[in-house]
């Protein structure tokens, strides 16, 4: 699927297919304490009415830190989907799918606020974040 990316030059960008809908609880993937999110919102997402707007690997999120120190919790960070448990289909015909939704959480200039990431994160996701790119140990 092609995307404006403005002025006329188009950014390729492949479906996924966004299986992370709001509320869901995914797995804290960095080292900044936080042990499991709630996704609460994501942003310039466009959905069919009654549906729940929903994230796939790559996407950024807005979440709450639900278990972890109590200085992370109640407030509102960004986050980056580097993992989900529902099949991407890759442009070579092969599937990738993971253990578990995970996500790392960034600041507001898009800086990780981990510096290190704990396990596999997709191909899809260090292709938009470099900064998410350079701390996986792992990229499937």
């Amino acid at each position: 699927m092609a995307k404006q990316a403005g002025k006329g030059v188009e950014e390729f960008r492949p479906y996924v297919t966004r299986s992370i809908p709001v509320g869901a609880q995914i797995v804290c993937a960095d080292n900044s304490g936080a042990k499991i999110l709630e996704v609460i919102n994501v942003p310039r997402h466009k959905t069919r009415a009654s549906r729940l707007p929903a994230a796939a690997v790559g996407d950024f999120c807005n979440v709450v830190v639900k278990k972890g120190p109590a200085e992370l919790r109640k407030q509102v960070y960004g986050a980056v989907i580097v993992r989900q448990k529902y099949a991407v289909r890759r442009l070579n015909g092969t599937r990738v799918c993971f253990e578990d939704n995970a996500a790392v959480l960034i600041t507001p200039e898009g800086e990780t606020k981990g510096t290190d990431i704990k396990g596999p994160v997709a191909a899809e996701a260090t292709e938009k974040w470099p900064r998410v790119a350079n701390l996986a140990s792992m990229v499937v």
